[in-house]
């Protein structure tokens, strides 16, 4: 297995498979979305979790959704053993409601969507912010945050809200309105992934005390050209989070093994 970090009881592989491919979410294009939800089919979806496990990865981190939780359940009873850390899904009616029903599926760690975080915040919706962490923490299991702006982690931390670690974005997708596909129903396309945003979200990762899961590292396909590239990326990434964090990246199975390429560039990093 792959170096862990603590997250509340769980040991978490630094490496974590992310789930917007799965989902078929590319952030990209609505051809892409449509590539990625072509291959992950259930059985696809299948096999890359049993990669996971036989690479060294021992979590995965999903939406808490219906389709996501079939599969969930289709693998462990199947033998699967992987960890479930469960971002809340945006287009849920009710945020409790949504939480109740992940928890029949025993997920390790909740998250808030980074895109209704962020909208909250911009829009100074503070109340149903921290409800909605209320609710998290009623599970009695680790409440994350995830943001996509920097400054949010650094606002959080310094007025005490209820939050045990953090995933965050290393692009800063606040910049323009960023409403979740899952909400509009369309792909997310003409996003601003611009590269100076990067440090900026390192130095917040290495300044908060608590464990953070960077995500975003390849740029959703953007700083993936060559190998050489990839491996740079997560250099740059493992030599700016602390010892205590991890890196979140979604994995493409259709055209080669990226999840033992990626587990082995983490350890040979």
């Amino acid at each position: 297995m792959l170096p862990t970090i603590k997250l509340g009881k769980s040991d978490v592989t630094r490496l974590i498979m992310g789930g917007n491919i799965i989902s078929g979410t590319s952030h990209v294009s609505a051809e892409l979305d449509g590539e990625m939800e072509d291959y992950y089919t259930s059985e696809n979806i299948k096999k890359a979790f049993k990669r996971c496990e036989e690479c060294g990865i021992n979590t995965v981190a999903l939406r808490a959704d219906k389709h996501i939780a079939r599969i969930i359940r289709e693998y462990r009873l199947e033998g699967g053993n992987l960890q479930w850390l469960a971002q809340t899904a945006s287009e849920m009616l009710s945020f409790r409601g949504n939480i109740n029903f992940a928890m029949r599926y025993n997920p390790i760690a909740f998250y808030h969507h980074g895109s209704i975080t962020d909208n909250l915040i911009q829009e100074k919706k503070f109340d149903v912010f921290k409800e909605n962490l209320k609710v998290l923490r009623d599970t009695g299991l680790p409440v994350g945050v995830a943001t996509h702006n920097p400054e949010y982690i650094k606002y959080f931390d310094e007025n005490g809200f209820d939050i045990d670690f953090y995933m965050a974005c290393v692009y800063n997708l606040t910049k323009i309105e960023h409403v979740s596909s899952a909400i509009t129903g369309k792909a997310n396309e003409g996003e601003r992934f611009d590269e100076a945003d990067i440090e900026l979200m390192f130095d917040a990762i290495s300044k908060t005390a608590k464990p953070c899961f960077a995500f975003k590292i390849l740029g959703a396909t953007r700083r993936c050209g060559t190998p050489k590239e990839v491996k740079d990326c997560f250099k740059q990434a493992f030599n700016r989070i602390k010892p205590t964090d991890g890196v979140m990246v979604g994995m493409f199975q259709k055209y080669r093994d990226q999840i033992a390429e990626n587990c082995e560039t983490v350890r040979c990093l």
